[in-house]
């Protein structure tokens, strides 16, 4: 096995979508939504080391980064952060210089999903009974 063999296959990450996010995924046009496919492969195949241009920080919003399907040359974008041990897509929507309310809205959503399921796992965790 050569060494780039021994790197693609070390592991893959575990990528997942919130529902919402799911949804908004599937009203993507065709093109669109298959090329949102392949840069979710990207991501759960490199995981952190995916760099730009497939994917960057979202400024003005701390946390959170952008998915961004050929190369950001998409007119779309997926929302996500690592939350635990997945990496959660939590929004899909326009790419800022295509549409910046759009953006902003979608960005607003992801993190409001997010920041819901983050406390929800803490409200559990609390709940939980300590093991001995």
């Amino acid at each position: 096995m050569n060494p780039y063999q021994a790197w693609y296959y070390a592991g893959v990450w575990e990528v997942r979508y919130l529902p919402e996010a799911e949804q908004e995924r599937e009203e993507l046009p065709g093109k669109e939504k298959a090329a949102l496919y392949n840069a979710v492969q990207k991501l759960e195949q490199i995981g952190p080391s995916l760099g730009y241009p497939h994917t960057s920080d979202v400024r003005g919003f701390l946390d959170l980064r952008e998915l961004r399907p050929r190369q950001g040359r998409s007119a779309w974008r997926a929302f996500y952060r690592r939350v635990r041990e997945p990496y959660l897509i939590a929004a899909v929507g326009p790419e800022a210089q295509h549409d910046r309310r759009g953006f902003d809205r979608a960005c607003e959503a992801a993190v409001a999903r997010l920041t819901e399921l983050e406390e929800e796992l803490a409200r559990e965790a609390e709940k939980e009974p300590e093991e001995d």
